[in-house]
């Protein structure tokens, strides 16, 4: 075979000489080639299901777009960042321990949450069942929480539920994660800006806002805030230099802020059960649960919320130590400190007072001075304080993060992977989206704007459960070799290198995605398809029914208006379809590696996550909806007029390079084939 040959041009009408293309194979456009969206589409496509697909072309008229060029921008939207691109290897600095991982994760879900939240849905939503609430949010976490710590162990570099769904799901979904992640931490950062800047203007009377307002005046303008808030700003900006200035000064200043802040709440712990009066769980007082188990419920739903904080050390993972055992131990550690702060300060304040006296604006202190202990306030003031500095700051620090891991994958502009050398941090990042956090903090009203953050992160969890099914399941990409056809032997053959370190590397045992050997005389019809065309349906069913099941639960009788027969058959025709997506991937092998982190319990615990994900979005707003969908638009005019020509995968491989090939065999040999892209593979004897 001579390298770099290629074929006659697709037809008589097309021009194109067999060059390499952009953006579809990463050269040069060819004038007067034949274009699918201004791509040239001459026969050097990849083969498709084994035959190349410019040669099976039927003659088109000329400007008609080339059924190939339709095949390849499909491909394309799907493609995978590799596994072997994940290793220790990078530029940032590798500085975090355990300890820092942990704290940047409890930094981040114990700040306003705790000072604000706890006092929100103990008066209004759940009264002192918020501790049941917190109990349920936890648990609930806890199932995303183990996908995250799966990845975070599994692909140690920066960019959290971004990567995950770009190795496993496919280049476009990735980038739309990536794009609501960005939003989010935009959001997340100027919401916590805006309530510390509340907190303290309150210590002082309001005299920070009302000289604003007295000079600046009071703006009616929609989406505009009532005025601006420099005061936020400004800890915006401040926060972002502390930022640039390393991962380590981060850490350090994290930690500090961090005890200042865990003393406190072990402060108000302590006094709290020491004022605490049971009768305020009593009758009297409206009862324990005086919402029921509704209250509860929809307490859970917004307590949820308060965990969301974990994904930062998932995030930091490329500058941790050793990832592998860090990552997952510390998004354990993180999650049951924050739940243990939540239940216990949630406790002692529907105890020290009766929970229908709360003010959810400033709960824990207003508290102690019903209690007579008004200086006590100022303590709870300052911890509220540093709690929030501590989240605005991990919030600033993750944001970069996934935007520096975007840019180095092409998906985003060039420049913003620019690592600085002395620091080792992505500096441009940490500049242009601080001023833009602080930017949105100092005129835009909120409000409206802090609901981005409920669908946005539960979506980022949904694709990292799914992301979690993939990999266990469907990595590899494989079929039976040609040049062992008729020979007896079952040899297999791999796209990448990867493929088979991950899949059949010594020790590995039985490749995903293939049946158990115990259920093959009853389920053998399940291997009759392609190799993991079974797992792929199940898993693609088990995400409808999932949807199915959030509509049925959460918009059946009220959204939907379904009489009581039709929702409850759609529940049961849901539930059976999720129950069998279940089982046929529980029939199937999973891919078993000995020396990192795997969540237990898949893909049960998966599953569970994403039914919860998919009912807690069905509870969000429509108008939250069409603000998403805008914000989606506005994604995918970014990813197809530069991402998809930029991205580092267009680039992997150009057309008239050889291309290399595993095949590997059943006493564990690898041989290594070339073929050219343009080309057929050879076909063994007796085939087709």
């Amino acid at each position: 075979m001579q390298v770099g040959s290629r074929p006659a041009p697709c037809h008589q009408n097309c021009t194109c000489s067999g060059a390499p293309q952009s953006p579809w194979d990463g050269a040069p456009l060819q004038p007067g080639a034949c274009s699918w969206l201004g791509a040239p589409l001459c026969s050097s496509l990849p083969t498709w299901l084994g035959a190349p697909l410019c040669s099976s072309l039927p003659t088109m008229a000329p400007g008609r777009p080339c059924a190939a060029g339709l095949a390849r921008f499909c491909q394309k939207l799907k493609r995978q960042k590799p596994l072997e691109d994940s290793t220790m290897e990078t530029l940032l600095q590798r500085c975090l321990s355990t300890l820092d991982l942990t704290l940047l994760g409890v930094g981040s879900m114990v700040g306003s949450g705790l000072y604000v939240l706890t006092g929100t849905v103990a008066k209004e939503i759940s009264g002192p069942a918020v501790v049941v609430s917190f109990a349920v949010a936890a648990v609930a976490s806890l199932m995303a929480a183990l996908c995250y710590a799966e990845f975070g162990a599994r692909v140690p570099r920066t960019g959290s539920a971004y990567l995950f769904t770009y190795v496993s799901v496919g280049e476009l979904w990735a980038f739309l994660i990536g794009w609501n992640l960005v939003l989010e931490y935009i959001i997340a950062g100027a919401a916590v800006a805006r309530a510390w800047s509340g907190y303290l203007d309150a210590m002082f009377d309001h005299r920070i806002q009302n000289f604003t307002e007295a000079h600046l005046g009071v703006w009616q303008v929609p989406f505009l805030a009532r005025s601006p808030d420099w005061l936020a700003a400004s800890i915006i900006l401040l926060a972002s230099a502390f930022i640039s200035c390393g991962a380590r000064v981060s850490s350090w200043l994290n930690h500090t802020l961090s005890a200042v802040s865990m003393v406190v709440i072990l402060f108000i712990v302590v006094l709290g059960f020491i004022l605490a009066r049971p009768s305020n769980w009593g009758e009297g007082e409206g009862g324990f649960a005086p919402f029921g188990f509704s209250g509860i419920m929809s307490g859970t739903a917004t307590c949820f919320y308060a965990f969301v904080g974990f994904d930062v050390i998932a995030t930091s993972s490329e500058e941790a130590r050793d990832p592998k055992r860090a990552v997952p131990l510390a998004i354990a550690l993180s999650l049951g400190l924050a739940a243990v702060a939540y239940i216990l300060v949630s406790t002692v304040l529907t105890l020290m007072i009766p929970w229908h006296s709360l003010n959810p604006n400033s709960a824990l202190a207003d508290a102690f001075y019903q209690r007579g202990y008004g200086w006590a306030g100022y303590l709870v003031a300052t911890g509220s304080i540093c709690a929030m500095t501590t989240g605005q700051i991990n919030g600033l620090f993750c944001l970069p993060r996934i935007i520096y891991a975007m840019a180095v994958d092409g998906l985003f502009f060039k420049g913003f992977d620019y690592v600085h050398p002395r620091t080792q941090v992505p500096l441009l990042g940490i500049l242009v989206f601080g001023a833009l956090t602080a930017l949105v903090t100092l005129l835009l009203d909120l409000e409206a704007l802090v609901q981005f953050l409920s669908i946005g992160t539960l979506l980022a969890y949904t694709f990292v459960a799914i992301s979690v099914l993939v990999l266990r399941f469907q990595r590899a990409s494989q079929s039976s070799s040609p040049s062992l056809a008729g020979s007896g032997l079952k040899a297999k053959e791999y796209n990448s290198f990867s493929d088979h370190l991950e899949l059949v590397g010594p020790g590995q045992g039985p490749q995903p995605g293939q049946l158990r050997p115990a259920l093959r005389p009853y389920l053998g019809f399940l291997d009759r398809a392609s190799p993991g065309a079974a797992t792929c349906w199940a898993i693609c069913g088990l995400v409808v029914s999932a949807i199915a099941l959030g509509c049925g639960l959460m918009l059946g009788y009220s959204v939907l208006s379904l009489p009581h027969w039709a929702n409850l058959l759609l529940l049961l025709c849901s539930g059976v379809a999720f129950l069998l997506s279940l089982l046929v991937l529980g029939a199937h092998q999973q891919q078993r590696l000995k020396d990192t982190f795997q969540m237990p319990l898949v893909p049960l615990i998966p599953a569970l996550s994403i039914v919860l994900n998919f009912c807690l979005m069905m509870k969000l707003s429509y108008l939250t909806w069409v603000r998403f969908t805008i914000w989606l638009l506005m994604g995918l005019l970014v990813y197809f007029g530069y991402g998809i020509w930029h991205s580092k995968e267009n680039w992997r491989e150009p057309p008239g390079l050889v291309t290399a090939r595993y095949v590997a065999f059943p006493d564990g040999r690898l041989e290594e084939t070339a073929q050219d892209p343009g080309q057929a593979p050879a076909q063994g004897p007796g085939s087709p």
